[in-house]
């Protein structure tokens, strides 16, 4: 006997919120958006035109209307109550309103409703209102580099299973490195203007910055070391020392790039003398999307901010050390690193 949902127009906004999240994820597992569609009792357009936005412009990018809603009905705002808002979005900035977020975004305007007059809206109707009002999304867009596709090949089809091969003969595990820089003033998530105008946030001194070297693994494991100043052959020795110390008797193989403080002969002393506990691989050149690492620094970029930016060095370490640690904490977060087309080769499936 088959099972009848109920119309999705009919569900309360969390409820479909709710159901947009299920929907994307299933997406992300490689279920087809048929499937999912049919599962969640949706059209597939509507899956479509879900996971669309979410892989343009991320959770935020989400579309926020509803089918089968007159204009204008169930609007919980006021006419006097929406010129409010709009007022203190153009005018001021979220910091100046006591708002924790650098950037006008649909949660931070959740937030100042809230504030205002008490209501409690949830972010899809807050992306309806923004959108009627004139605003729209923008950040920053990311450029690939040039590589060369048959280093990859050999890559993928040689040298990374003969390196998989090697660390289960020497009960060895595979661990990926890469540096980030953080930088007190950047904040590469996207907030709301008027259509036509740039989105503006106040930003502290542009000289406070804190470098980063971590390491992911396919189960979910994290390290990380900040710095202050350029990596160089002593601070990487550093950081492998810390990492031989963090990960007990287990050996490492350690896949990075061909930064100059990885490959020189200061380094490769070191590792000499430290064989039986880890050796270094070096990744295909001018191939980052192809380093796990490059999808925790992009998460550590986006979201170590979201609270508001630093104005001190001592508060940008704090929240960047806050944020890695919060993440050492969820190996299955850390796991969906390794989901991204670019660095299934290593998810260990």
């Amino acid at each position: 006997m088959a099972i009848t949902l109920p119309d999705a127009r009919q569900l309360s906004d969390d409820v479909l919120e709710a159901l947009r999240l299920r929907a994307l994820r299933g997406c992300e597992l490689g279920i087809s958006e048929s499937d999912v569609a049919a599962m969640l009792g949706v059209a597939r357009e509507t899956v479509s035109r879900w996971f669309s936005a979410y892989q343009a412009e991320g959770l935020d990018g989400l579309p926020g209307e509803r089918s089968g809603r007159p204009i204008g009905s169930g609007r919980t705002l006021t006419n006097e109550q929406a010129a409010r808002i709009q007022q203190l979005i153009d005018e001021k900035s979220p910091q100046a309103l006591g708002i924790a977020a650098p950037l006008w975004s649909r949660r931070a305007v959740r937030d100042l409703i809230n504030k205002e007059f008490g209501i409690k809206m949830p972010v899809r109707t807050v992306g309806e209102y923004l959108k009627r009002w004139g605003y729209t999304a923008k950040r920053p867009q990311r450029h690939a580099k040039d590589q060369d596709p048959e280093e990859v090949r050999q890559w993928l089809e040689e040298d990374f299973p003969a390196l998989e091969a090697r660390a289960r003969e020497e009960k060895a595990e595979i661990h990926f490195a890469d540096e980030a820089g953080v930088a007190a003033d950047e904040h590469p998530r996207y907030g709301y203007a008027r259509k036509g105008q740039r989105a503006t946030m106040e930003v502290p001194d542009s000289h406070i910055r804190v470098n980063v070297e971590s390491t992911v693994s396919n189960t979910g494991e994290v390290h990380f070391m900040t710095y202050d100043r350029t990596m160089n052959g002593a601070q990487f020795i550093k950081f492998l020392k810390q990492l031989l110390a963090e990960t007990g008797e287990r050996k490492i193989l350690l896949v990075i790039d061909r930064l100059s403080a990885h490959d020189c002969e200061k380094v490769w002393d070191w590792v000499d003398e430290h064989r039986d506990r880890i050796d270094l691989e070096f990744m295909p050149r001018r191939s980052p999307e192809m380093n796990p690492v490059e999808y925790l620094n992009n998460d550590m970029k986006g979201n170590v901010h979201e609270a508001g930016l630093p104005d001190s060095m001592a508060k940008l370490r704090e929240q960047v050390r806050d944020f890695l640690d919060k993440l050492a904490n969820f190996p299955e977060h850390v796991r969906k690193y390794f989901e991204h087309p670019s660095v299934q080769f290593a998810a260990g499936h």
